[in-house]
């Protein structure tokens, strides 16, 4: 068991290094087939432009969510804590990486909850695997909250990787029934994200009706966990593991578009969260204006918070300056207003959220 622990902890390591320093963001979100029409008399004033947004009955100062990414190894806590930090300066929710390995070694607990001592004031959403869950039950999801005082808690589904993984979990059933039982108990918002593949109509449903609170949609486009895993692998010294790299490089291209998994999730509910492939304000307006409350950024943000504080906070600027520049050229004075924005859905996206209900195109 120790063994077990240490590898968990390692290859949370593994993940931060390697999703900094290699190439391993893989398809298209269908964001550049999202296009505003401008607005040329936009009838407001950029100056006063109001990003301020509620989800989970909580004020957000911006619909920026600083998505899920690290924690479990010592060296992960000062990213975790500079995150943190700009969670509470600017107001903005913020999730963390998998707690799995703080769950099974306390002693790691110290990188995830400094994220609490850095953000006293902060929206924070706790993170689980859905494989623990149904093997731990509400316990781990409990002492995952309590770490964190947190004020929710994704499950996450990250499957292809598990898939890819040497060491990975491969047994998903009795998942849902361990989702609604957390939902049906729990006193947190329960909210389940994808972590690279999307979520379907079909997969919304099912999660609506186990009783989530929200879905955080995890889409197709930005990084590939396929590929970091196939990265992984090609690093490993053992024969078996290194035969698995092919297998990530052929499922790079495995998933929902982040675009036309939006448009599927929001056809059966909300709130919802919208990420995979989110790399600019500009970005956020189009999440925004298609029906998102929160956009979700990992990898934007993981460089600049590894550099220091104040590269990470010139980054959330840098998005907030472009996001308040769409709302303004299209006439947006509220993030509600987004959602009256007229918008073009142009090629493989619009053809793939027409396909099987042309009534799913809003606009």
């Amino acid at each position: 068991m120790a063994d077990k622990k240490q590898f968990t902890s390692s290859r949370k390591l593994d993940h931060l290094r390697i999703c900094a320093e290699k190439e391993v963001e893989s398809g298209d979100a269908g964001l550049a087939d999202i296009r505003f029409v401008h607005n040329a008399l936009p009838e407001c004033d950029m100056g006063k432009i109001d990003l301020k947004c509620r989800f989970l009955n909580h004020t957000f100062s911006s619909p920026l969510y600083i998505s899920g990414m690290t924690g479990g190894h010592p060296g992960t806590k000062e990213t975790n804590a500079r995150l943190a930090r700009a969670a509470e300066r600017y107001g903005i929710g913020m999730g963390v990486g998998s707690q799995r390995a703080a769950l099974e070694n306390p002693s790691l607990s110290d990188t995830f909850s400094v994220v609490r001592d850095q953000a006293p004031h902060a929206f924070l959403v706790a993170n689980l695997g859905v494989v623990q869950l149904r093997d731990h039950g509400a316990e781990w999801a409990e002492r995952a909250v309590e770490m964190i005082d947190a004020d929710a808690i994704a499950i996450h589904l990250n499957f292809l990787q598990e898939a890819i993984q040497p060491e990975g979990d491969h047994d998903a059933t009795g998942c849902l029934a361990a989702i609604e039982g957390l939902c049906r108990d729990f006193r947190k918002p329960v909210i389940v994200k994808e972590t690279g593949c999307g979520i379907s109509a079909g997969a919304a449903r099912k999660l609506w009706g186990a009783g989530v609170k929200a879905i955080d949609i995890g889409g197709w486009g930005g990084t590939s966990w396929a590929a970091v895993e196939s990265v992984r692998a090609d690093e490993s010294k053992k024969a078996g593991d290194r035969k698995l790299r092919s297998l990530g490089q052929d499922f790079a291209s495995w998933g929902i578009p982040t675009i036309v998994s939006l448009a599927e999730v929001l056809a059966t509910g909300g709130p919802v969260i919208a990420s995979g492939g989110i790399r600019s304000g500009l970005d956020i307006a189009k999440g925004l204006a298609f029906g998102a409350d929160l956009c979700g950024m990992a990898l934007p943000l993981l460089k600049p918070a590894m550099t220091g504080d104040k590269a990470l906070a010139d980054a959330i600027d840098t998005i907030h300056r472009e996001l308040t520049v769409a709302m303004f050229l299209t006439g947006s004075a509220r993030v509600p207003d987004l959602r009256k924005a007229s918008l073009h859905i142009t090629g493989k996206t619009r053809q793939m959220i027409d396909k099987d209900n042309p009534a799913r195109i809003k606009r």
